[in-house]
C-alpha cells in the first residue's frame, strides 16, 4: 500500500498582502503563480497560492527574481515592519509590501519610500498597490525617486528599513546601512538579511549564538538594530542561518 502524503501547511500571516496582477514595465515583469511551495526565512516548507513575484530582465536576457510574496520574503522583513513607528524610511520599493504594511500601523505617522528605478515605481502604480489602502493611510506615504545611499531625510527617521540588495546574504549591507542611517538620522534600523550577517560574524569569531554574542556583534556593526531586544532572537538567527547561510 502506498504511503499517504502529508499535506503541506498553508502559509498564513496577519499582515496585509496586496492583490497583485501580471504587469510589465521596461525590464521589470510581475508574475503570479497559482501555487508555490517554499521554505520560510525560519519556517519549514509552506504552501502559498496566487503568489506574486517581481522579475528583472538582466543583460543576458534572463529574468532574475528581485522580490516575491513567499514566506521567506515576508518573514525576512516582518520584524522591521512590526516594529515601525513614527517617521519610517523604507529604502527600496520592490513590490511595496514593507511600505504599505508600515503605513498601516497606527504607530507610524509618515512613510518615506526611496526607490532608484522609476520603472519599479510605475509597476506598483499600474497594479494599483496604493488603491488598496484607505485614503488616510495613502496620505502617510511619500515616494522619492532617488539613490538610497545619497538620500538625506528632511527630518530624523524613527525607523529605517534597508532592502536594496540581492542576494539576502551579503556583507556590504551593514556598511551601506550605516551610510543610510547617518543620512536619515535613524534612531532604529532593520537591515534585510541582518540575521545572516550576524550569523556570519559569529561563525568567523567561533562563537555560539547567544544574547551576549549578538550584542557584541551588533556593537561592531555600529547600528541601532531592531531585533536583538527579542528574547527569541538568537534562536531565530540560528534557524535562518541553517536555511539560508550556504557559503560559510
Amino acid at each position: 500500500m502506498a504511503e499517504a502524503l502529508t499535506p503541506l501547511t498553508p502559509f498564513v500571516t496577519d499582515l496585509f498582502v496586496p492583490r497583485y496582477q501580471p504587469c510589465e514595465v521596461g525590464r521589470w515583469q510581475l508574475r503570479v503563480a497559482p501555487m508555490l511551495i517554499g521554505s520560510g526565512y525560519w519556517s519549514p516548507a509552506l504552501m502559498t497560492t496566487d503568489t506574486a513575484a517581481l522579475f528583472r530582465r538582466e543583460a543576458d536576457g534572463d529574468p532574475r527574481c528581485w522580490m516575491s510574496m513567499t514566506p521567506m520574503e515576508i518573514e525576512s522583513q516582518e520584524i522591521g515592519v512590526r516594529a515601525a513607528t513614527g517617521h519610517t524610511v523604507v529604502m527600496g520599493m520592490g513590490m511595496g509590501w514593507a511600505t504599505v504594511n508600515a503605513a498601516l500601523r497606527p504607530e507610524v505617522t509618515r512613510v518615506t519610500l526611496v526607490e532608484l528605478d522609476p520603472d519599479v515605481i510605475e509597476v506598483n502604480r499600474r497594479i494599483g498597490l496604493f488603491d488598496q489602502l484607505p485614503a488616510e493611510v495613502v496620505a502617510k506615504i511619500d515616494i522619492v525617486n532617488g539613490d538610497a545611499l545619497d538620500y538625506r531625510s528632511d527630518e530624523p527617521a524613527d525607523t529605517l528599513m534597508t532592502d536594496i540588495w540581492l542576494p539576502i546574504n551579503g556583507d556590504e549591507r551593514m556598511e551601506q546601512s550605516r551610510v543610510m542611517a547617518r543620512n536619515t538620522g535613524a534612531r532604529r534600523v532593520y537591515v534585510w538579511g541582518q540575521e545572516l550577517a550576524i550569523a556570519r560574524r559569529a561563525r568567523a569569531l567561533g562563537l555560539e549564538l547567544t544574547h551576549g554574542t549578538v550584542a557584541r556583534i551588533v556593537a561592531e556593526f555600529d547600528l541601532p538594530l531592531i531585533g536583538p531586544e527579542r528574547p527569541d532572537y538568537p534562536a531565530l538567527i540560528a534557524r535562518a542561518a541553517d536555511k539560508w547561510l550556504k557559503d560559510v
